[in-house]
């Protein structure tokens, strides 16, 4: 077998230089990827972390979440949407103390209202998770703790503080959902849905 020349060992140095260098930019780009992610979806990059068993997997679920909501027309409300919204929960909240469960059921409806209206698609509720974690991540561990709560309001197996805590839950997406056109945030109708005492329960 032949020696290789000097010739060529320089040829496969810059040969492996050239790969090494390749293989830290791609980390380099995915550990840059990987912190955007977490950024932006903050607790919920870790859940998908925990429920697909990989950091890869995860990413890739998180990407397609943003992709799928990239496609999508999510619009502001009207002025006029957005007072009927706010009245309607106002509304709900009153009817608490007489019919929490009943009221918890409405919150959940008047959410997906207000999904729909701001042009998310209403389909099953992983499905609405996992679209608005894109948008709203801090709060859509909100909406699910809402749900796993009305789940078991729906077996009879809750009690009516928990049933406040729903209606919580509901509250701080309903929020931030309500986005209105032209209007700061701090402008825009808000829900009547900090009393001036705590909210009374009874069972």
């Amino acid at each position: 077998m032949n020696a290789m020349t000097p010739q060529t060992w320089t040829l496969v140095a810059i040969v492996a230089a050239v790969i090494v260098i390749a293989l830290a930019a791609y980390a380099i780009r995915r550990s840059k990827e990987s912190q955007g992610l977490r950024t932006r979806f903050g607790p919920e990059y870790d859940r998908a972390v925990q429920a697909h068993g990989s950091r890869a997997q995860a990413e890739a679920e998180l990407r397609r979440r943003e992709e799928r909501v990239g496609h999508l027309t999510i619009v502001p409300l009207a002025a006029a949407d957005a007072a009927r919204f706010s009245a309607a929960w106002t509304s709900l909240q009153a009817d608490f103390v007489d019919n929490p469960r009943g009221v918890v059921d409405q919150a959940d409806a008047l959410v997906r209202e207000l999904l729909a209206k701001r042009g998310y698609p209403v389909t099953d509720f992983e499905h609405r998770a996992a679209d608005i974690s894109v948008d709203h991540p801090t709060v859509v561990s909100n909406y699910r703790a809402a749900q796993e709560i009305r789940g078991r309001t729906l077996r009879g197996e809750v009690e009516t503080e928990e049933l406040r805590k729903a209606v919580v839950h509901y509250r701080a997406l309903f929020d931030e959902l309500l986005e209105v056109r032209g209007l700061r945030p701090e402008a825009r109708p808000q829900p009547s849905i900090r009393p001036t005492r705590p909210m009374e329960v009874r069972s």
